[in-house]
């Protein structure tokens, strides 16, 4: 899948509503995958996204897949959410919904993934984004929290068999979650002591050209 820009992607599950719709012509599956304003704990931080923060998200191409395997077919698809595309997105005041329409007379993994989501086995969803604003809140703490007032592009959702219910679920599970949640702290507290660096300096600086003025 090719990246729409240079910044990291984040990827996050959770047990987000998801179900089948009753549909004598079409195969619909529809959910949430995004809510804002939500606290989510991710093991290394607390983490939420404000409402708006898909405004001005780059929403042109996104895929649809069942956990995250990119090496498969997807399943749907969102080309600029024009009408023909096979999956809808709709951003509102609470986050972002999806109606997928799935192929489940020619597609044997679309016509398993709609019978999952009808039985309930299938009860999560997650999305893989990048974030171009964010808010650092407590890193001096053992658990900062994190606000991410703006998303820079989406680039794919899917339906998962474990979403994270507990952070120490989803650490266990996916180490490159935990990985990620790791580097996200420590990236935002060097950010930090840089700051903390440069102000001290250009204070220093005026220091000196206030000594010398004497």
């Amino acid at each position: 899948m090719k990246q729409t820009n240079k910044k990291p992607l984040e990827q996050r599950q959770y047990a987000f509503e998801i179900r089948a719709e009753e549909n004598d012509s079409e195969s619909i599956i529809t959910g949430r995958p995004i809510v804002y304003e939500s606290k989510t704990d991710l093991g290394y931080f607390d983490e939420i996204i404000h409402k708006g923060a898909l405004d001005k998200a780059n929403l042109t191409d996104v895929r649809f897949l069942v956990n995250h395997d990119l090496s498969k077919i997807p399943l749907a698809r969102s080309r600029k959410n024009t009408k023909n595309s096979t999956m809808q997105l709709s951003v509102d005041d609470k986050g972002m919904t999806i109606r997928v329409t799935l192929d489940t007379e020619n597609n044997t993994e679309a016509r398993n993934l709609y019978s999952a989501v009808k039985r309930g086995d299938i009860s999560g969803m997650s999305f893989m984004f990048s974030i171009d604003n964010e808010r650092w809140e407590d890193l001096e703490s053992d658990h900062p929290t994190r606000h991410i007032d703006k998303i820079g592009t989406v680039v794919e959702i899917s339906a998962v068999t474990l979403p994270a219910y507990e952070s120490t679920e989803i650490n266990a599970r996916d180490k490159l979650a935990l990985d990620n949640a790791r580097s996200a702290v420590d990236t935002a507290r060097q950010s930090q002591q840089t700051s903390v660096d440069t102000d001290a300096l250009e204070l220093e600086k005026l220091k000196a050209e206030y000594l010398y003025q004497i």
